[in-house]
């Protein structure tokens, strides 16, 4: 990938660049009336995730914006700092501690999460996209297209509007759906491989071209026609200066509060983990399997906070959602997400009338197909092929996001990881071989793992009281580079036992083989400073 001309992959960039633009534009006004903001602050989070985020940011394929997972804490926070003007101070703040972040080289924390929650992740955020949108696509649109936790502030949740769109269904907007939705599966399993036309315009940009004609065909008919509540809704300024006027500014006079702090902290460590997961992901997603630099993916988040913060926009993270709609799409090189953000700040000058005709249904189409992609049945078979230890926490995150939200869903995946570690661990302490009778004694062999912590006593004390009377043990340790004190002290007070019970100890090591040790801890040497560490040591 020749990165000094950011022009060569145009031909692939632009068409994924205008799905993106249709996927990211609906998403900036819900996340924003989710967050309980002006719908004007989205689309700036999403111009400056695009333009900004996009040009600083090492992810070639990663799209930044305005993030559902941080609309909680945002609706949350306006209330709580007294204004939105002052809670804009916090997200500068917020953007200037991930600067911070990346300085101190925190982005490694995103190498800690195990494959199998990366992956839940992804499944998770694709199911609730497809649920999310199934009320949408109705034509029943009561809670906003950013809205995506489980538990509603109206008593509702997920299923809920699923049943009640069911009950609701409005006939127009499930037409025009239904056309988008076939146009999007031909276009992407025949069409787009019969002709350079039919890669270079997307199949998005055809459904939602027809839904514009279809709303200005029907929209006289009780019967057939799209209402204005099912449409865009993007502010549409009179004026310069009322456009001017949409901008907001932060209060600083309150920049002494500890409020402002604790939420701008708050905001910089969830907005920069989620960016860090997403990365993970994007990066598996990546068809060219390019590695992002995290901590100047950290630097180039900060830096899209502090303007985004500064002139009225959300909060920005990197976004999974806009990022795997831009791989799918065909996207090769940072310049789509940087288009995109172009083609945002461009259509809310120029055409926004235009914007305010696309039916919400026909953009819900297009995110079944995103979140049928991110969570296609086969990877469940995948996992669960891949055995237990990888599909529990797969399982464990995805119902996790699910049902409660992204942040809780992927600590519940990486416990479930942490614990299965340690299962493992337990487990796999030693090898324990009975060979035959020799001499009137069983001939037991047991080969002590790499590791041997202290989480392994209680099995490895079991199998040593275990052993009948007139046993050999071959006690093997020449794998072994760490030895807990813990398990040294278990050995030393079998040797006592083994004398009672006549069994013979051969310790075998990278020293040679001893027969019947008088002391395991001398043998083992103990570290002078160090009391906790036991290490076996070599000639």
């Amino acid at each position: 990938m020749n990165s000094s001309n950011p022009f060569k992959n145009l031909k692939a960039d632009f068409p994924a660049s205008i799905v993106v633009f249709f996927v990211a534009l609906p998403l900036c006004l819900g996340i924003a009336l989710a967050s309980g903001a002006p719908l004007f602050s989205g689309l700036i989070a999403g111009i400056i995730g695009g333009i900004v985020v996009g040009a600083l940011s090492g992810s070639q394929v990663g799209v930044s914006g305005p993030a559902a997972g941080l609309a909680a804490i945002v609706l949350t926070a306006i209330t709580a700092l007294g204004g939105y003007e002052n809670f804009l101070v916090a997200v500068v703040i917020g953007g200037v501690i991930q600067i911070l972040f990346g300085v101190l080289k925190f982005g490694i924390i995103g190498y800690f999460f195990p494959s199998s929650v990366i992956k839940g992740m992804l499944t998770g955020i694709g199911i609730i996209i497809i649920l999310k949108q199934i009320p949408h696509f109705f034509g029943y649109d009561v809670n906003p297209e950013g809205d995506f936790a489980f538990f509603q502030i109206d008593g509702e949740n997920t299923f809920s509007d699923i049943f009640n769109a069911i009950d609701q269904i409005n006939i127009g907007a499930t037409i025009i759906a239904a056309i988008g939705l076939g146009i999007l599966i031909l276009w992407d399993t025949v069409l787009s491989k019969k002709g350079k036309i039919f890669q270079l315009v997307q199949g998005p940009l055809v459904a939602v071209a027809l839904g514009i004609l279809y709303f200005v065909l029907t929209k006289d008919s009780e019967t057939f026609g799209i209402i204005d509540d099912h449409l865009v809704k993007v502010p549409v300024p009179d004026s310069f200066d009322s456009f001017i006027g949409e901008f907001r500014f932060p209060n600083f006079a309150v920049i002494g509060d500890y409020n402002i702090w604790i939420i701008g902290f708050t905001i910089a460590l969830v907005a920069s983990l989620e960016t860090l997961l997403c990365v993970e992901a994007t990066d598996k997603l990546d068809p060219l399997k390019r590695v992002t630099p995290t901590n100047k993916e950290l630097f180039a988040q900060g830096t899209g906070n502090i303007l985004s913060g500064l002139i009225g926009g959300l909060p920005i993270t990197q976004v999974i959602v806009r990022s795997s709609a831009n791989i799918q799409s065909g996207g090769k090189t940072k310049m789509a997400a940087i288009i995109h953000g172009f083609l945002l700040l461009i259509s809310v000058i120029l055409i926004p009338t235009l914007l305010n005709m696309i039916p919400l249904s026909v953009l819900a189409a297009i995110l079944f197909i995103v979140g049928y992609k991110l969570a296609k049945p086969a990877l469940f078979k995948k996992m669960y092929i891949a055995g237990w230890k990888q599909f529990v926490p797969f399982v464990v995150t995805v119902l996790g996001i699910v049902f409660i939200d992204l942040l809780w869903g992927i600590g519940l995946g990486l416990a479930v990881g942490i614990v299965v570690i340690l299962i493992k661990s337990f487990q796999n302490s030693h090898f324990l071989h009975i060979e035959d009778n020799s001499n009137g004694k069983h001939r037991i062999k047991m080969t002590l793992a790499e590791e041997v912590t202290f989480f392994n006593k209680a099995t490895i004390l079991k199998e040593l009281d275990g052993l009948p009377r007139d046993t050999f043990l071959e006690l093997d340790v020449r794998k072994t580079r760490y030895l807990d004190l813990d398990i040294v002290e278990i050995l030393e007070d079998f040797s006592e036992k083994a004398r009672n019970r006549n069994i013979d100890i051969r310790l075998i090591s990278e020293r040679g083989i001893v027969e019947n040790p008088d002391s395991f801890i001398k043998f083992f040497q103990l570290r002078p400073k160090n009391a906790e560490l036991i290490t076996r040591t070599s000639n």
